[in-house]
């Protein structure tokens, strides 16, 4: 939407993520290794979903956990509580799959269309310092090929740093929202 309808966003965060085109192609075994849900969850229904279906609890918490840099006691019990919730439910279970398949060939060969187009607004880059995607890339070297005006944040933790670090992580949102609301 930031490239596409520029004169619609006024500012852009981006969470513990590179674009799209570098996630896939920029693949190693590393990569591959940790994020293996990428190609997984993209592969053609109804195969994620019926593996996934079978225990979602167990698919789910190792994702925490295996992405997250995580244990499962750093959740918050309540929200542990409401994601088992949404993840029990077929329907989330087909459109976080569907999701992964849209990123696999739509958004991968939008991605491609737009390699010479760069973000214009104020971009957020924030990522969990300790997680498998900061380990793996230089996430704001990555946003910056894209982005022609990035700020960069981490906290400690992965992928869930927001899970982990509410308060910090609402707090860094904040302040960056606010130095754009005040220019």
């Amino acid at each position: 939407m930031a490239l596409d309808h520029p004169e619609a966003v006024i500012s852009l965060s981006v969470m513990d993520i590179v674009p799209t085109y570098a996630m896939f192609m920029d693949t190693n075994r590393f990569v591959a290794g940790a994020y293996w849900h990428w190609y997984f969850l993209s592969q053609p229904e109804p195969f994620p979903e019926r593996l996934i279906g079978n225990d979602p609890d167990f698919f789910y918490e190792t994702c925490l956990v295996g992405w997250g840099a995580a244990k499962i006691t750093d959740f918050d019990a309540e929200m542990i509580d409401a994601y088992r919730t949404a993840w029990r439910n077929p329907e989330m279970i087909h459109g976080s799959c569907s999701d992964y398949r849209a990123a696999a060939s739509i958004d991968l060969d939008h991605d491609k269309q737009d390699l010479d187009k760069e973000v214009a607004c104020p971009a957020l880059v924030f990522f969990g310092a300790n997680g498998q995607m900061a380990r793996l890339f230089d996430i704001p070297a990555e946003w910056r090929k894209r982005c022609s005006n990035i700020t960069v944040a981490s906290l400690p933790g992965g992928h869930f740093f927001v899970d982990q670090f509410p308060a910090e992580t609402a707090a860094i949102l904040s302040s960056f929202l606010k130095n754009q609301a005040d220019q």
